[in-house]
């Protein structure tokens, strides 16, 4: 089937013609490299209409071709995305982030994370790992749903703690909480670590860590979190935990 989209039939606003060339743009840089029939199939086109898609694209140097007709991020868009480099919102976000997760794996043992997402995705930008020998680790750059997940459930809601367990990966634990709009992006910080780590007092007191963590970090984009903070949701009841988790990847 085609990409997701956040909007459905007469409700999305982007053309179709327009969410085709798109669609095989964006199934080309995930991929980081693909063939024709990568973005056809996790497009829902023709091969036809795939490859007219991409050519326009190579054309307009969004896209470049190599010899075996693999298809990778153009010189257009290389330089779009180096001239944005160390001066874009993302950047300026996962700079005055680093010190908050690097503080919340201190306080909490657990490795932090900072996420965005587009509505459809969350994508990790930034981590600082637990040093312990169990910890969750390796999700820099790395894509999790939004639904059904604590990351997601987070950047829908920011300012409310949302925790799950078991939404991406078994046994895994997510707390995660949404930052306010004046961040500049749709972010959320989150901790992830072993389920039978995170119960209890231990979850609670980590659940109010992430809370002044995120509060922090907004003010020093001049907000403060939206009223609604400190209240804390899950999936399945009122309580703080749940059984099915947010933004998990791999425990060594």
């Amino acid at each position: 089937m085609g990409s997701p989209s956040v909007f459905d039939g007469e409700t999305d606003p982007v053309p179709r013609s327009v969410r085709r060339v798109l669609d095989a743009f964006e199934t080309v840089l995930a991929e980081g490299s693909c063939n024709l029939t990568t973005v056809a199939r996790a497009t829902d086109l023709t091969p036809t209409t795939a490859l007219r898609h991409l050519r326009a694209l190579e054309a307009r140097g969004y896209l470049a071709r190599d010899a075996a007709g693999d298809f990778s991020a153009g010189p257009r868009i290389l330089r779009i995305a180096a001239s944005l480099n160390g001066n874009g919102p993302l950047d300026r976000l996962v700079a005055a982030a680093q010190p908050h997760l690097d503080l919340l794996a201190v306080a909490t043992g657990e490795s932090s994370y900072l996420a965005v997402g587009d509505g459809v995705v969350a994508t990790y930008v930034a981590t600082a790992e637990s040093t312990r020998m169990i910890r969750h680790v390796g999700w820099v750059g790395q894509d999790v749903p939004v639904s059904g997940t604590a990351v997601g459930e987070a950047l829908a809601e920011p300012g409310v703690v949302h925790t799950r367990t078991g939404a991406v990966e078994p046994d895994v634990t997510a707390v995660s909480i949404g930052l306010s709009d004046h961040v500049g992006l749709t972010a959320a910080l989150s901790v992830i670590g072993p389920a039978g780590r995170l119960v209890g007092d231990e979850l609670r007191r980590i659940e109010a860590t992430v809370l002044r963590a995120a509060e922090e970090l907004v003010r020093e984009f001049g907000d403060d979190l939206p009223s609604s903070s400190s209240s804390s949701s899950t999936s399945s009841s009122s309580t703080s935990t749940s059984t099915s988790t947010s933004d998990d990847g791999v425990i060594r």
